[in-house]
C-alpha cells in the first residue's frame, strides 16, 4: 500500500514537472508594429504599382525557440502608394483601392491572418499554413517563412502571393470580365512581410 502511494506521488510530481517544463519552453512575442513592414505589389497589363500597409497588432508563438504559431491584423485604412509621384494620381489610386471596387475599407477595415500549422524545414526556415481573411472571406494559404532570433527579438520574413478574386475583389479581373484589353488588372498580388517581435 505504501509503495502504491509512493509510486502515485512520484507519477504526480513527474506529470506536474513535465507540464511546468513545457510551459516554460513556450513563449509569445508581441509584434512591434513600428519596426514591422508590409509592402504590396499589384500588376496590370500596362505596368504595376507598389505601396505599403501597416500591421495593427500581432504575435508570434515559439516552443523551444521554434516557431509554433501566431497571428496578425492589418489596418486596411493604412494603404499607401509609393510609386506615383503625382499627389493627385497617388490619392486617386489609394482611394480606388479603399473603395468597394477593391477592398471596401469602410465596411472591412481589418484583414487578418492566423497560423494553423507550422512545419520546420531547417534551422531557421519553416513552411507555414494559415487562414487569411479579407472582406469577410477566409481562405487557407501556405508559404515559406524565415525566422532570425537574437536574444528576446525575432524577425520573421515572408513573401505571400494572394489571388484577390477569391476574396470578391474583382475589379478589372480577366477571370470575370471579357474585353478588358490593356485595362486588365492581374488577380495575383504580392505581400512582402517583415514582422519584428519582442518579448
Amino acid at each position: 500500500m505504501k509503495k502504491q502511494i509512493l509510486f502515485s506521488a512520484i507519477a504526480i510530481v513527474a506529470i506536474a514537472f513535465s507540464a511546468f517544463t513545457a510551459k516554460e519552453n513556450q513563449s509569445t512575442l508581441s509584434v512591434n508594429t513600428a519596426e514591422s513592414k508590409v509592402t504590396w505589389l499589384g500588376k496590370k497589363v500596362t505596368g504595376q504599382h507598389t505601396g505599403t500597409i501597416e500591421i495593427a497588432v500581432g504575435k508570434l508563438e515559439f516552443n523551444n525557440d521554434k516557431l509554433s504559431g501566431g497571428s496578425f491584423e492589418i489596418d486596411m485604412n493604412s494603404i499607401k502608394n509609393t510609386d506615383l509621384e503625382s499627389e493627385e494620381y497617388n490619392q486617386k489610386l489609394v482611394g480606388h483601392l479603399k473603395s468597394d471596387d477593391f477592398f471596401g475599407v469602410a465596411k472591412y477595415p481589418k484583414s487578418t491572418f492566423t497560423i494553423t500549422n507550422v512545419r520546420q524545414k531547417s534551422a531557421n526556415k519553416y513552411h507555414v499554413t494559415g487562414d487569411i481573411t479579407i472582406k469577410a472571406t477566409t481562405k487557407s494559404i501556405e508559404f515559406p517563412v524565415e525566422i532570425s532570433m537574437s536574444g528576446n527579438k525575432a524577425v520573421a520574413s515572408a513573401s505571400i502571393t494572394i489571388d484577390r478574386s477569391e476574396f470578391d475583389v474583382r475589379y478589372g479581373s480577366g477571370s470575370f470580365f471579357d474585353g478588358l484589353g490593356d485595362k486588365m488588372i492581374y488577380d495575383d498580388f504580392t505581400l512582402d512581410i517583415t514582422l519584428v517581435a519582442n518579448k
